[in-house]
């Protein structure tokens, strides 16, 4: 009789045979980690308001990521209350233009591309070898993901070093917002080669939007010792039960937020995707997996 395969013994086959030991022993330990509770206590630590605790943990994370503080309204450690002030710290007003035109859409955060294109059939990529469903991503619900059948995605990825407010890319107004419990996966270019379903599996934050586009939608993604999300309406996303959870924002008091203006915050860095309807805009032809991007700069234009 055949031994069953844990599910970790079945991950660690599927990984490309190109992948190096070290890459195997990291992905291996993202399965074995309390990823729950370490996040839950690195996020009591980045919260921590000791001087003898945030001081000099925030001189290290600035040492070690090579972090501008030149563009930082604040730039000593001793200014900010906590860790978690630091790393969500404002800009200097100007430091992140953002593009005019009606017809530009912005990026809304400081990072990388992971990955940008069609959702096709869908399915939205995330690395070679690997996709994830739309509907899943958006929450198990087919009609909310049905706008986006066909549409376009990228995914930006905000590396440590980031400034990691996140921006609206288009005036929207929100329709609801949806948290969706999940994994904490560390997600990098080595999760998301060979983590199936990464951005679909971890904890996120869906909000959606109604524009002059049609509907978008912007998902906050949790990460490994990503402690939090905020909102800018709803301040800190964390309900007290880890299940799924559905807000409408109906008129007569809608919520609209202007092009450029904050809509959220990573406590701690992660990744956005970003899903519009199909035939409504394309991405800028310069853009690529691996483009670096900054917040307010143009990543598309509208096709109306």
């Amino acid at each position: 009789m055949k031994t069953p395969q844990s599910p970790l013994a079945g991950n660690l086959e599927d990984l490309s045979l190109s992948t190096s030991l070290k890459d195997k022993l990291f992905i291996a330990s993202q399965y074995l980690v309390p990823q729950h509770l370490l996040s839950r206590g690195i996020g009591a630590v980045a919260s921590c308001e000791a001087d003898w605790v945030k001081n000099p943990l925030i001189r290290g994370f600035i040492k070690q990521f090579d972090v501008n503080m030149d563009e930082a309204q604040r730039q000593n450690p001793e200014d900010f209350r906590c860790f978690n002030d630091f790393f969500t710290r404002e800009l200097k007003d100007g430091a992140r233009p953002v593009a005019h035109g009606d017809n530009m859409i912005v990026s809304p955060a400081d990072g990388a591309v992971s990955q940008l294109g069609p959702i096709e059939n869908g399915r939205i990529f995330q690395a070679k070898g690997q996709d994830y469903s739309l509907i899943e991503l958006l929450g198990g619900d087919s009609e909310r993901a049905a706008p986006f059948m066909g549409g376009e995605f990228s995914t930006i990825y905000l590396s440590p070093k980031d400034y990691h407010r996140v921006h609206m890319p288009v005036t929207g107004t929100l329709r609801e917002m949806i948290y969706v419990p999940g994994d904490l996966f560390s997600v990098n270019q080595v999760t998301a080669e060979n983590v199936p379903r990464l951005f679909s599996r971890n904890e996120r934050v869906v909000a959606i939007f109604d524009t002059e586009l049609g509907q978008m939608a912007m998902v906050l993604v949790g990460a490994m010792i990503v402690a939090a999300v905020e909102t800018v309406w709803h301040g800190l996303v964390t309900p007290p039960k880890r299940e799924l959870r559905v807000t409408s924002y109906p008129s007569p008091e809608p919520i609209t937020i202007e092009k450029g203006e904050e809509m959220g915050r990573f406590l701690l860095g992660s990744t956005v995707v970003l899903c519009f309807e199909k035939g409504k805009m394309h991405w800028q032809d310069t853009l690529s997996a691996g483009s670096p991007l900054r917040m307010g700069e143009s990543i598309a234009m509208t096709l109306e």
